[in-house]
């Protein structure tokens, strides 16, 4: 422990600290723009310097570590005057309006321009060209916008591992993007959106289709539905100033209606039909293996996150064979609403439009795939984010917290609590075991609440086994047999996982992987700035949620046992096969 003493506070810390960290536990607040947290700090911005009695010169905080005795100014003259030279020069060399920025209000260079006393444009500098870069479904760069934080950088390789993005060049022509300047979408990158996650600016964003939900919702011949990912309802309040981790299940969709929709529906409801088509697929395998004695394609691997599925497309085709056929909750929502609602409604399906919202900037690139249209038509038409069903409710001059409470719709509006779950790293794996469990024991899952708690929090990796013991008589030949699974999230923890797994170092059955930190509920279309408090809230919200429900498993769902009774007949049938499963692509170059 070292003595140390911070705008005259005397303090006692740990010797392996930064200044900056020591602040901060001290309550002092230290701005910078470069910094991601439980990430080494790289001193990119220099905003974050101090004054250490003794030292020459400034010192970065982020990057300096706390020595004893040190006596620390954050906010002197001195320092004050260099943030504002080092803000002004960053102001110089950024291009774009500010009053039509749609980061105008949570760009944290404005908010701290303002709140250093910045009030006129001190230097000037000749503009420099900056491309947009449109290539991408999910995602816009603006290099001309870009600060050179190199925020995106450490999230994209170290947190991802997708090595998208990388700095080039030096000095005043440097510059943040692709290898050789290559547009985004011919560099192996997987649109998770982490990257316009903690952009600080308006560099990188998502690619905004608010204006054609507009359209569709303006159009009398059409029936616009909409359907909603659980992370939404624990996360969309912070738009609003309420606390993380607010659930605002019933507000929104009052919103929703109000915007004009025609009907609200849950992604909910599909997550439950995914647990009965994965479930089913796992089962399948494991048939194969422990009573068949064929060789099987195991560990089975979660197929909900795209961003992961096309990393694996990317960097890992050797695993196609194990992903998961079964689609996403979003893209089975869009097949099931314009077959077997286009029916039940008495709807022609080429006049239904689906929208999503979605936390996740990859379910855009998820929804134009080529291989999603086996209704016939594009299934899922439009992905909103977050961040722009947020913008939409305020364009509509609505306030969440003033909307009264109302349902979703039914028959695609019933849900179970398995499937509010799917927001939470591990959520989806819990959600499979406790169905899988029940299925083949007759029993329920004998964890405290129906939580496995081994798979859950914000660890990177997490493993734990499941016992089957008591069988019912058609999978007997499970007996005795230690169901072995992993959950990991963020890329570079996936990509951990299935190295293991290739080195014949881990046995494992079934595997949960999530492109993005902590799960949907840290989203890449999430509400900027996601911390793992702030992904700790959120994940208490989803907990709450399920934990307040009648149903918590997934073939309880009364409305799914309808959909397999009157059409799809039985999972991994031949209408499910056709609807509810699809095929992957081998993207990597060598």
């Amino acid at each position: 422990m070292y003595e140390i003493t911070i705008d005259n506070q005397n303090l006692t810390v740990d010797d392996n600290l930064t200044i900056l960290q020591a602040a901060h536990l001290a309550g002092i607040t230290i701005p910078t723009l470069c910094f991601l947290e439980c990430h080494e700090g790289i001193g990119a911005c220099r905003v974050c310097v101090v004054e250490v009695e003794g030292a020459p010169h400034l010192m970065a905080s982020c990057t300096t570590p706390v020595r004893d005795g040190m006596n620390i100014l954050t906010h002197s003259k001195r320092v004050r005057d260099a943030r504002k030279t080092v803000v002004s020069l960053l102001l110089s060399e950024h291009q774009g309006d500010c009053q039509t920025c749609e980061r105008n209000d949570d760009c944290e260079l404005k908010n701290l321009a303002k709140k250093l006393g910045i009030d006129s444009q001190e230097f000037t500098q000749d503009a420099r060209s900056a491309e947009l870069d449109t290539s991408t479904v999910a995602l816009i760069r603006d290099p001309g916008k870009c600060i050179k934080c190199r925020r995106c950088v450490t999230v994209c390789n170290d947190v991802q591992g997708v090595h998208a993005l990388f700095p080039q060049y030096r000095g005043y022509a440097s510059t943040i993007g692709p290898a050789f300047s290559l547009p985004l979408d011919s560099v192996a990158c997987v649109q998770c959106g982490q990257c316009a996650a903690v952009c600080p600016v308006g560099a990188i964003v998502e690619k905004s289709q608010i204006q054609q939900v507009w359209e569709v919702l303006e159009d009398p011949e059409l029936h616009v539905v909409v359907q909603t990912a659980p992370a939404i309802r624990a996360a969309l309040g912070e738009l609003f100033d309420l606390p993380p981790g607010t659930l605002v299940t019933g507000a929104m969709v009052t919103a929703l209606r109000r915007l004009g929709f025609d009907k609200v529906f849950d992604t909910n409801f599909t997550a439950d039909l995914t647990i009965m088509e994965e479930g089913t697929e796992l089962l399948m395998r494991l048939k194969k293996r422990y009573e068949l004695h064929e060789k099987t394609s195991l560990p089975q691997l979660s197929s909900c996150s795209p961003g992961w599925v096309k990393f694996a497309e990317y960097y890992y085709p050797q695993f196609i064979p194990n992903l998961s056929t079964a689609k996403s909750p979003q893209q089975m929502f869009g097949a099931i609403a314009k077959t077997y609602y286009a029916t039940k409604a008495e709807i022609d399906p080429s006049k239904i439009r689906v929208v999503s919202v979605m936390p996740c900037t990859a379910k855009k690139f998820e929804a134009s795939r080529k291989e999603m249209n086996d209704s016939g038509f594009q299934d899922v038409d439009f992905v909103l984010t977050t961040r722009e069903l947020g913008r939409m409710i305020k364009m509509a001059g609505l306030d969440l917290k003033e909307l009264p409470d109302s349902d979703m719709d039914a028959p695609l509006g019933i849900s179970t609590g398995a499937a509010d779950i799917f927001a939470n790293t591990g959520g989806v794996m819990e959600a499979a075991l406790r169905t899988v469990y029940a299925v083949v024991t007759g029993r329920i899952l004998p964890m405290e609440d129906l939580h496995i708690h081994a798979i859950g929090g914000l660890e990177g990796i997490k493993k734990t086994s499941v016992h089957i013991e008591g069988t019912v008589k058609e999978w007997d030949f499970l007996e005795g047999v230690d169901v072995h699974v992993a959950v990991a999230h963020g890329l570079s923890n996936a990509a951990k996982i299935l190295d293991s797994i290739e080195e014949g170092t881990e046995e494992l059955h079934f595997v949960e992987l999530m492109a993005c930190p902590g799960g949907c509920i840290g989203g890449g279309g999430q509400p900027r700035f996601t911390t793992n408090a702030i992904r700790e809230a959120r994940m208490k919200a989803i907990f709450k949620e399920d934990e307040g429900k009648t149903m918590r498993q997934s073939h309880e769902n009364p409305e799914v046992e309808q959909l397999y009774k009157e059409f799809l007949k039985q999972p991994l049938g031949k209408i499910s096969h056709h609807l509810l499963h699809t095929t992957y692509v081998d993207r990597n170059p060598f």
